[in-house]
């Protein structure tokens, strides 16, 4: 198999090495070139794979020389891009030099394959016709709620990357923002103890805040139900602040979103801007 000259974005396994395709193997033995995140990762599927590569160092912080010298190499001959695991620039290094390929007029193949999202995504039980996948949430708390608040609206499945000392803390304010909405939790995808756990966030965060789960983590919320009950927003922020003086502002959302049959992430929003006044 031969291969033009050109940047080849390569995907690689998630877990399980018997993911790797045909045509991927043959990008990387025909490359003189694989740019990584990390030497020591990829040097192990080299390894697996029976290939001997120079491998340079590729990420965020390379600088445009680094992007230069590998579009300049690409020019004459086949460079891989890869990532740790999956699709790279799926919440991974790569665009910037995928544009700066193109401007530059360097062809840019992709060579498809393993995605955690998608993988996951598959055997969620969930939505999947319209979903959005925003990488990590933020590690502190009220960076977190602050994002899932924004989201909050989009009639679409939410996926996200997560870790495991994380995990229980986000579901912990998935529940408080997001309320009763379906969620999943796919852990260790392709590997021996790959799992799918679904609920609520709450019952999903009792779970991990009793055993913290290892491996890597895709997290997914079902989209938001429709609002059926039309009631008036001033009845609405009149039994917010009565709620208000004896309850926090999740437990007060909750309780009001109930009441009338409201999206309780709106309700969350309100009470806390309410709370701050």
């Amino acid at each position: 198999m031969s291969f033009e000259s050109g940047l080849y974005v390569v995907a690689t396994p998630i877990g399980n090495l018997a993911d790797m395709s045909q045509r991927a193997i043959a990008v990387l033995d025909a490359a003189e070139i694989v740019a990584v995140e990390d030497s020591r990762v990829t040097g192990k599927l080299l390894h697996h794979l029976g290939f001997k590569k120079k491998m340079r160092r590729y990420n965020d912080h390379s600088s445009p020389n680094d992007r230069d010298s590998l579009i300049a190499a690409a020019r004459d001959g086949v460079v891989a891009l890869v990532s740790d695991a999956g699709t790279p620039l799926i919440s991974d290094p790569g665009y910037k030099l995928v544009r700066a390929a193109r401007e530059a007029g360097v062809p840019v193949y992709t060579i498809p394959g393993a995605s955690a999202v998608i993988a996951a995504l598959s055997i969620s039980g969930l939505p999947t016709d319209r979903f959005l996948f925003s990488g990590f949430l933020p590690n502190r708390a009220k960076a977190r709620a602050d994002a899932l608040l924004e989201l909050a609206p989009i009639k679409a499945t939410l996926v996200f990357y997560e870790s495991g000392p994380r995990l229980a803390a986000s579901l912990e304010t998935i529940s408080e923002i997001y309320g009763d909405r379906d969620v999943a939790v796919a852990r260790e995808l392709t590997k021996k103890f790959e799992e799918v756990v679904t609920g609520t966030a709450a019952e999903l965060a009792a779970r991990y805040t009793a055993q913290e789960p290892k491996g890597e983590i895709v997290l997914i919320i079902g989209p938001p139900t429709e609002e059926t009950v039309a009631v008036d927003a001033s009845d609405v922020d009149a039994a917010l602040r009565e709620a208000l003086q004896s309850m926090s502002a999740a437990k007060a959302a909750g309780a009001i979103a109930r009441k009338f049959g409201l999206e309780r992430s709106a309700l969350y929003a309100r009470a806390t801007e309410i709370k701050g006044k």
